[in-house]
């Protein structure tokens, strides 16, 4: 008659939140310059559009909550000073950065 193995570890399924990165950096303009062209002919069309792709105010779109609210969704490194810094000293590049990434991820089906 043979034994029954004695099971001394339970099998655990650890998942490790995956960090996320921005799909394009804060300058990469040209690798959509759709965007780019509709942030810097019409920035408040832009930020409405960030912010009903997000479901938020219209108003909301190119705020530094905004790209705290979506950084931190996506595990992308950072922090709210990084954010605010951002939004100050280039509030259109880091909009249209917001915009290529939300299209990007839009795109690979994780938006």
């Amino acid at each position: 008659m043979a034994s029954q193995p004695v099971i001394t570890m339970q099998p655990q399924f650890t998942a490790a939140p995956q960090v996320g990165q921005w799909q394009t950096g804060m300058l990469d303009c040209c690798s959509d310059c759709g965007v780019c062209l509709c942030g810097a002919f019409c920035f408040l069309c832009l930020s409405c559009q960030v912010a009903g792709d997000m479901d938020e105010c219209c108003l909301c779109g190119s705020s530094v909550a905004m790209r705290t609210l979506y950084r931190t969704k996506y595990r992308i490194p950072g922090s709210i000073l990084n954010d605010w810094c951002a939004v100050l000293c280039c509030s259109y590049c880091s909009l249209c950065q917001l915009k290529r990434d939300i299209k990007r991820r839009k795109d690979m089906g994780i938006f």
